[in-house]
């Protein structure tokens, strides 16, 4: 599965700092109605994700009955992308 979304970085504090984009509502129900054959538990989903030219390996993490997708510090600093930046991402998911 392959889904092209757009959303604006966001930061989380926790217990360790991450930065996120949120999946949308509509991508999220989609991503859901796959879960249960490609998560590897606690609701989480292995996807690559690519912005720009460059693409990581990472999961979904579930929130709020949707998805965040996080944005790794490699991803930042190879595409000049920060808190606040609104972002055009493609998500592959092997179902």
């Amino acid at each position: 599965m392959r889904l092209l979304i757009a959303g604006e970085i966001w930061y989380w504090r926790g217990p360790a700092p991450f930065h996120f984009v949120t999946v949308p509502p509509a991508e999220s129900e989609m991503i859901h109605e796959i879960a249960s054959v490609v998560t590897y538990g606690w609701g989480m989903i292995p996807a690559t994700v690519t912005i720009g030219a460059t693409t990581v390996t990472t999961a979904l993490w579930p929130k709020d009955g949707g998805y965040i997708v996080p944005i790794k510090k490699a991803l930042q600093d190879r595409e000049g992308v920060t808190v606040d930046d609104v972002v055009d991402i493609a998500l592959d998911i092997d179902a």
